[in-house]
């Protein structure tokens, strides 16, 4: 199977994520913009500052099937909304307790937890205002919010943050099988999702994409779990160790440091031969891929 698409012109991965930052900020800027009070500004610093890797996904994807940055812009923004709102949420303290995001104080130790709470929830609603801007068909823009609300809710990300939370308190540590669902919920879900941004929008092919985001959402866990036992505190932005301090269950856990290395280094492997049906157009993807278990943070 060969994709031929007359694809725009990709930017090296550096230029693209910068790039991908700054629509999807703008985007959220603009829908905030003229409202007043500590929610809305809490919300723009939720989203400020990040790796924008999913809102680089859905944006390079989208380029791969010739939709250009301006009518995907409501998507990448879109799912940098959710992201953030599930990161305001999770540094809460009934959650993982951090006090620390990027490098800067989480949200509810700038202002407190009602306005961290509010501002999560004001994110998650302004996803789905911002991805019915997608410039798609309507059909394909109606896969686009289902999709997203099933990536984002019980079936995905929240599913898999409720089993993490069970997994810490129960008494018999999770297999890796068991680790590998719920981390394709609470971390692959809206990895996956940002990768078929594209072929949603196009109403074309998924597979390939599908393939690869699969397995980069796995990986970029696994390089997580890594960072939590080699990383330093101050290149990540957030505390370092805290799952080897709570006896978590995690890749590295299971497979060892150098394991569970190999295992990242497969899956991206896995990823990248998925992308042979776009043939040269997908190597800021593939480099995407080589990134996010290169990364410090």
């Amino acid at each position: 199977m060969t994709i031929r698409i007359a694809a725009l012109e990709r930017r090296p991965l550096q230029d693209a994520m910068v790039q991908a930052a700054k629509i999807a900020e703008a985007r959220i800027g603009f829908a905030l913009s003229g409202l007043d009070g500590v929610v809305p500004e809490a919300m723009l610093y939720a989203v400020t500052g990040g790796k924008a890797l999913r809102s680089f996904l859905a944006l390079e994807t989208a380029r791969l099937h010739g939709i250009n940055p301006a009518s995907a812009a409501g998507a990448a923004a879109a799912i940098e909304a959710i992201h953030a709102y599930s990161l305001i949420h999770d540094d809460l303290p009934c959650m993982d307790d951090d006090d620390l995001r990027r490098g800067q104080p989480s949200v509810h130790k700038k202002w407190d937890e009602a306005t961290a709470v509010l501002a999560g929830d004001g994110l998650q609603a302004l996803a789905f205002e911002l991805l019915m801007q997608a410039e798609c068909a309507p059909r394909a823009k109606l896969n686009l919010v289902i999709s997203l609300a099933n990536a984002a809710g019980i079936r995905g990300m929240v599913g898999g943050q409720a089993a993490d939370i069970a997994a810490e308190q129960a008494t018999t540590p999770l297999t890796l099988d068991k680790i590998m669902d719920l981390q394709a919920g609470k971390t692959g879900a809206l990895i996956g999702w940002s990768a078929l941004v594209g072929p949603r929008m196009a109403e074309a092919e998924r597979e390939p994409l599908s393939i690869y985001g699969a397995n980069l959402g796995l990986a970029f866990q696994i390089a997580d779990d890594i960072l939590d036992i080699t990383g330093d505190a101050d290149a990540m932005g957030k505390a370092v160790g805290k799952d080897a301090a709570a006896g978590k269950a995690t890749f590295v856990s299971h497979l060892g440091l150098d394991g569970a290395k190999g295992r990242a280094a497969e899956l991206v492997a896995e990823a990248c031969d998925a992308l042979s049906p776009y043939g040269d157009d997908a190597e800021t993807l593939k480099e995407a891929a080589q990134f996010v278990i290169a990364r410090t943070h």
